[in-house]
Order: structure tokens, then sequence, then C-alpha cells
């Protein structure tokens, strides 16, 4: 009886060769990711953005869908977070907003829109800011950005 107890409680815990395997499994992969990474973090902040983009177009839609129109160029993109107290006043604001909260850019700084008789702008002014020409809009999103 205490011999069986013996090998119960020696099963419980890993071995150090196994948490050394998984250490060096992590060490590899970590390895072969991260420089793949960190050597193109430009290119990441520009996914990101057309995924912010593609994301508060959705939410334009569930806006236009639910009032018959989009928010206009002053309402802005806030129309998404909280209900507009300007005209066009919205007939079917959803309670709880399009979007929790408004994104920020990757380099920080608040996504532009402007309704042109419906036809919808949304962009960043991208890495070189609004004096720049990184912009990345809806409109441009297939073409390279740097």
């Amino acid at each position: 009886m205490h011999k069986s107890r013996y090998i119960a409680q020696k099963m419980n815990g890993f071995t150090l060769i196994e948490v050394m395997v998984v250490v060096v499994i992590l060490g590899i992969l970590a390895a072969v990711v991260v420089p793949k990474i960190m050597s193109r973090p430009e290119q990441a902040r520009i996914v990101k953005v057309k995924q912010d983009i593609l994301a508060i177009q959705s939410a334009l839609d569930l806006y236009k869908l639910d009032n018959g129109y989009y928010p206009s160029t002053d309402q802005g993109l806030q129309a998404l977070v909280s209900k507009p107290t300007s005209d066009p006043m919205p007939r079917n604001w959803k309670s709880d907003g399009y979007l929790q909260q408004l994104p920020a850019d990757p380099w920080g700084q608040s996504y532009q829109y402007i309704n042109d008789n419906e036809k919808l702008r949304i962009f960043s002014y991208g890495a070189k800011g609004k004096d720049g020409n990184s912009e990345i809009s809806n409109l441009n999103m297939d073409h390279e950005n740097t």
C-alpha cells in the first residue's frame, strides 16, 4: 500500500526534463517568430488601420440600416458611440451604440470621417501625419502605404 501511494505522488508533477523541453521549444519559436514580427512594425500598424477602418465601416452600415442614413460629417464617428444631438437626428439609434469606443490609429491620432452625400471616407493620416502623404482610407486600402 505504501509503495502505490509513493508512485501516485511521483506522477503528480512535471519532471525537470519535461519543463526544459517546453522551454527549449518556446525559445525556438520565439527565435523564429519575433524577428519576423519586429522587423515589420510599420506593416503591422497599416494592417491594424485597415482592420479598424473595416470595423468602423461595418458600424456605420448598421447605423444606416437602423436610421436610413449615415451620420453627417459634423456628427462624425462619435455618432457611433453616443446618440447625436444635432440634425439629422437618428430615428432608431441603438441604445448601446454601434461601437463601445472610437479606436485611435496606431500613431495615436483619431480616425477621420467625411460623409459627402452618402459617399463615405474613413481615414487615418498615417505615419507621416496630417502634413504627410501616408493617408490610409477606405478608398485606397488595396494600395500599399508606407
